[in-house]
């Protein structure tokens, strides 16, 4: 990418306050972009904003829940009344935990697809008719690799992310003629705090287990995904679109699932 890629360019990352969000936005500053960050998590935002700033970045955290239509409404509102504009949208936020598929309760399900797939799709409508306006703009969704080759144990958060998967490729092709570029992008096990809470590795022993089972050995980190979600909202990615990017070691090659790996399947 060339120097300072996204200087005076307006980035909104939900799920911004830690993990790869938090990467991402540190990454997008540092690029040049006045980065919005978003979270229900107040203190998680201030620890990113204040780690943005320090290093002499733009940014403004704004806490926000996505499931809610008028908090996302209020997100976007204060980006445009503050920066006149959104250029870039990263759907990040997530949530996600190991369940059996006969043990998920209804209760379960809402709390991951209300997030997941409600919550993209209030972002991508109410950001998309600012980037409509503009003729242009750039939204990233970041997936996971089951929402394209399923796995047990999370049959939730597998079927809201295929459901991004497609509100990516179909909002790719229909608003393509506003100049606006809509991604995915599908990492595989990475090493962060929320996956290794809510996906049991969480310790070296299990941790190990699941890096047998990648081809390149490891997990991924934070830092590499991040230059990726970048690349694939600079303008060296300006003819993609409707596209998913897999980052996952290869471990999709050997269609192991979290709970298969972690019982000793």
């Amino acid at each position: 990418m060339k120097e300072r890629e996204f200087a005076n360019q307006v980035a909104i990352v939900t799920g911004g306050g830690t993990g790869l969000g938090k990467e991402m936005s540190l990454k997008l500053a540092r690029e040049g972009a006045k980065v919005v960050i978003a979270s229900r998590s107040m203190e998680h935002l201030q620890s990113t904003a204040n780690a943005i700033a320090a290093e002499g970045g733009t940014v403004l955290a704004v806490p926000t829940d996505v499931r809610d239509h008028s908090q996302v409404e209020t997100l976007v509102k204060t980006t445009v009344e503050k920066f006149g504009r959104i250029d870039i949208l990263i759907n990040n936020a997530a949530g996600n935990f190991l369940v059996p598929s006969e043990k998920l309760t209804p209760n379960g399900w809402n709390a991951v697809v209300r997030i997941v797939l409600d919550g993209t799709w209030f972002c991508s409508s109410l950001a998309g008719k600012q980037m409509i306006e503009q003729k242009s703009g750039c939204i990233l969704n970041i997936i996971a690799t089951y929402a394209m080759t399923g796995s047990p144990g999370v049959v939730h958060s597998a079927s809201a992310k295929a459901g991004v998967l497609a509100m990516t490729r179909t909002l790719a092709a229909e608003w393509g003629h506003y100049g606006i570029r809509v991604n995915a992008l599908a990492p595989g096990a990475m090493v962060t705090e929320g996956a290794s809470k809510n996906l049991m590795f969480d310790n070296e022993q299990a941790q190990k287990v699941i890096e047998k089972n990648v081809p390149l050995g490891r997990l991924a980190t934070v830092d590499e995904i991040a230059d990726l979600a970048l690349f694939l909202c600079s303008s060296k990615a300006g003819y993609i679109t409707g596209d998913v990017m897999t980052a996952d070691g290869g471990a999709w090659m050997k269609s192991k699932s979290f709970l298969d790996m972690l019982n000793g399947g």
